[in-house]
């Protein structure tokens, strides 16, 4: 079965080309579409696309806003061919492991199936930390912690995207979520699938951060769960990279820990509040 991946970004310069080469050779195709970024994003991908020219189409969209995000998502599900699609944002780099699992699972029990469900760790001051798992507030099948649909069965009828940026879900003809369609349609991935760089800084500066919607709420000052020394990275990480892009394996700053340090008891008493466990998709 065929597979297509969506990648929308804005200044998303830091991770953006380990994203994209962490499945690009496992998809068909990826829809790459830029939404006016004022970074080295679009340097780094016209890199890929001079790389993988066959395989990525690429599209300026220019500046949109939250409400726009939903009719831009649509327009890209309009110009996929494919049975299956993706969604691969610019923060999600992915291990060769877990990309793979997907398409042999589509190839396998594509035609039975609605979506997959993955697994990920939430990066959290640098690239040696992550969130522990119950600060995850999403929530599928009575399982909750960082997980989230990122497969989906083209062939839903009247499958679309719906609501604004930041609330934003992919629905059937009858406006049925598809997390809440028959669970037996659905699979969750056991092992995590990959990193997910959301609350970091993603951009050059938190400027050019700011400028992307919701950008400005993500960014978290939090100490963090330390990976394994033995802790296995995503393969892309080893693997050539554009000249123009800084190094990812630095540590957290002296001014970055002191004030998640401060930060984390009221962190960890609002996490233990049912107020603030709230459910996502």
């Amino acid at each position: 079965m065929s597979i297509w991946a969506h990648t929308l970004v804005k200044n998303e310069e830091r991770y953006i080309w380990f994203s994209v080469t962490s499945v690009i050779n496992w998809v068909d195709r990826i829809l790459l579409w830029d939404t006016g970024s004022t970074d080295d994003t679009l340097k780094i991908v016209r890199e890929l696309k001079n790389k993988y020219p066959e395989k990525i189409d690429f599209n300026e969209v220019g500046e949109i806003d939250i409400n726009e995000f939903t009719v831009v998502r649509n327009e890209m599900l309009k110009k996929t061919k494919s049975d299956w699609f993706m969604i691969v944002d610019g923060d999600e780099v992915w291990w060769d492991e877990s990309i793979s699992e997907i398409i042999k699972v589509i190839n396998s029990q594509g035609n039975n199936l609605d979506s997959i469900v993955t697994r990920n760790f939430n990066v959290v001051g640098d690239i040696f930390h992550h969130q522990e798992e119950k600060a995850g507030m999403y929530e599928i099948d009575g399982v909750k912690g960082y997980i989230n649909i990122r497969a989906v069965n083209r062939r839903i009828p009247g499958i679309s995207f719906k609501r604004p940026h930041g609330q934003q879900g992919i629905f059937d003809e009858k406006g049925i979520l598809i997390q809440d369609r028959d669970k037996r349609r659905r699979i969750f991935l056991k092992k995590p699938a990959y990193l997910h760089f959301t609350n970091m800084l993603r951009s050059s500066s938190f400027d050019k951060d700011k400028k992307v919607p919701k950008r400005k709420i993500k960014f978290k000052y939090e100490l963090g769960m330390p990976f394994p020394s033995d802790f296995y990275y995503p393969e892309v990480f080893f693997k050539a990279k554009p000249k123009i892009m800084s190094s990812l394996w630095v540590k957290m700053s002296e001014k970055y820990f002191t004030i998640a340090t401060l930060e984390r008891p009221l962190k960890y008493v609002k996490r233990s509040l049912p107020i603030f466990k709230k459910s996502g998709y």
